[in-house]
């Protein structure tokens, strides 16, 4: 037979135990934050860059319209438009994919809240949310590592500016 200190001492059980429960849920959400802060620092990188190429294709078509090329070498420029133009394409998907990796990675921190508070089991959820945002990440980071390989690829000199510079014997 329950008496009133029984079923105080009950009660209490439960709510340490729910305390429990959210204490390793916490536990559980560190690593998606941490991974959050990761991919944050992704989109820094990401922004800056698209902001350097806008900064060079915005240079490049004043000079264009102010007709200061230096080499007078058109095909040169059309070519430096378009990888421009590539980088740019490349980079905003890497945003798009790595925002989106975010986005699955904070409806999995709100899943395993919502799970433990209500009782329900959504752990197929959270890891198909899980995988979903890796697949993502990878995404956007192939798409930074062509992207990248673009930037290296408009960085090479050109022979016949290292031959007009080079001293004479």
């Amino acid at each position: 037979m329950w008496t009133l200190t029984s079923s105080a001492v009950m009660l209490n059980f439960m709510a340490i135990n729910a305390t429990n429960n959210i204490a390793q849920i916490i536990q559980l959400s560190v690593a998606p934050v941490f991974l959050l802060a990761a991919i944050g620092t992704l989109l820094v990188v990401l922004t800056s860059r698209l902001a350097r190429v806008v900064d060079r294709n915005r240079a490049l078509d004043a000079d264009i319209v102010s007709d200061r090329l230096l080499f007078g070498d058109d095909a040169y420029h059309r070519n430096e438009f378009r990888i421009l133009d590539q980088r740019m394409n490349l980079i905003n998907r890497a945003i798009t994919l790595a925002t989106i990796a975010n986005l699955f990675v904070c409806l999995v921190v709100v899943a395993l809240f919502s799970g433990a508070l209500l009782g329900v089991d959504l752990s197929r959820l959270i890891a198909a949310m899980f995988i979903a945002a890796m697949g993502a990440l990878i995404c956007a980071l192939l798409a930074f590592l062509v992207e990248v390989s673009h930037a290296r690829k408009m960085l090479r000199v050109r022979p016949e500016l290292l031959a007009s510079r080079a001293p004479t014997p």
